[in-house]
């Protein structure tokens, strides 16, 4: 059995039953439905049609599903909708139902659910081991936003930028369980890629690819963080760097920046630097004051001042990181950061220390917990 060929299928067979009029939630049952039957069905043998045979089978099981409804009216009106079995027609759905996991009424944490669940094919049960929840919690969350989006109505196009937003949340939890959330969300970018010419949906696969390109790097044998300087760069994967480069480069040729492109093109100046001195940290900054313009995140300027600490001098660093309210997430982070590269040693600990209490997970708290300790042991007693 082919899992790969049915996790392929089963977001258009989706899409067509929710076109053809059933709500989410009945939709998905059906089609649940008709993978276990194909499960049990084609190891005999792979029907010619694979996503037809899935649809005809599906859209049964939710007429049966829908006979036992109290509405005649509506269950009669569904009947006589019933298409005869055959070939599903060349119409990629896909793309409807990345707009409707992704609806500007779900929370983000909900969508990003439904997305998984819905588009990605993975169980309640992956879901909730990947985001570290009870499994009766999340699919309380999955069913509430089933409930949500079946009163929505796919006539009306889509929001690209929440999609992509829900997208970036997916590859930012990263990995846990036995889930590859960064490697799922690089996937679905891909397959969202051949349902839209969009260049910021190009920009998104190319910044995923970038950093995901990195992430046998990232970490040292025992679990703790490798920062970008010092990490092992022949570790690199350069094939995905060659590609998200190429994408990103298509992508900036049709001159619509988005500020997926602009994360993108940071992301492969940093790829593209034979060693962390050779960064070419001058237009690194460039692109951070592109991005800054697109989004006005407070975030991004942090991440500026490191740059421009970089660039120009750790004073220099630290002058724009004043301009920065201090309760910014990394803000004493990137404070201590600069105040050692200054040679401040004292002031660098105490801050490293003060960041690693702040710190938003163990790993990032070991390492400047770690920092600290290094800082302090170079000061003496």
């Amino acid at each position: 059995m082919d899992e790969a060929l049915l996790r392929g299928l089963a977001p258009g067979v989706l899409a067509v039953l929710v076109r053809r009029g059933a709500d989410f939630a009945a939709a998905e049952d059906a089609v649940q439905d008709a993978l276990v039957e194909a499960v049990r069905v084609w190891p005999a043998g792979t029907p010619r049609d694979p996503k037809g045979w899935l649809v005809t089978v599906a859209w049964r099981r939710f007429l049966d599903a829908a006979r036992s409804d109290a509405s005649r009216r509506r269950r009669e009106d569904l009947v006589d909708r019933e298409p005869a079995p055959g070939p599903a027609p060349p119409v990629d759905d896909t793309l409807q139902l990345y707009f409707l996991c992704a609806h500007p009424s779900l929370s983000p944490s909900s969508a990003v659910a439904l997305t998984l669940r819905a588009v990605g094919g993975l169980t309640t049960r992956q879901i909730a081991q990947a985001y570290l929840v009870p499994e009766a919690t999340m699919a309380q969350r999955i069913s509430r936003a089933k409930r949500t989006v079946s009163k929505v109505r796919l006539d009306r196009p889509g929001d690209v930028s929440t999609v992509l937003r829900v997208l970036y949340l997916v590859f930012n939890e990263g990995y846990s369980g036995d889930v590859d959330l960064a490697a799922e969300a690089v996937r679905l970018t891909r397959q969202l890629a051949a349902s839209i010419d969009h260049p910021e949906v190009a920009g998104l696969l190319a910044l995923m690819l970038l950093h995901h390109a990195r992430r046998a790097a990232r970490t040292a044998p025992d679990g703790s963080l490798v920062p970008l300087a010092e990490q092992d760069r022949a570790r690199w994967d350069t094939g995905a760097i060659a590609e998200g480069v190429a994408i990103l480069q298509a992508a900036l040729a049709r001159d619509r920046l988005g500020e997926f492109q602009a994360q993108a093109a940071i992301a492969a100046l940093h790829a593209d630097a034979p060693t962390a001195a050779e960064t070419d940290w001058v237009q690194i900054v460039e692109w951070y004051d592109e991005l800054a313009r697109l989004t006005g995140s407070p975030v991004v300027r942090l991440n500026r001042a490191v740059a421009v600490g970089e660039a120009d001098g750790p004073r220099a660093g630290l002058a724009a990181l004043a301009e920065l309210d201090a309760a910014l997430p990394r803000h004493t982070a990137v404070a201590a950061y600069l105040h050692e590269r200054d040679g401040d040693l004292a002031t660098a600990a105490r801050l490293y220390a003060e960041a690693a209490r702040k710190a938003a997970s163990p790993a990032e708290r070991d390492h400047l917990t770690r920092q600290a300790a290094r800082l302090n042991a170079r000061q003496g007693p």
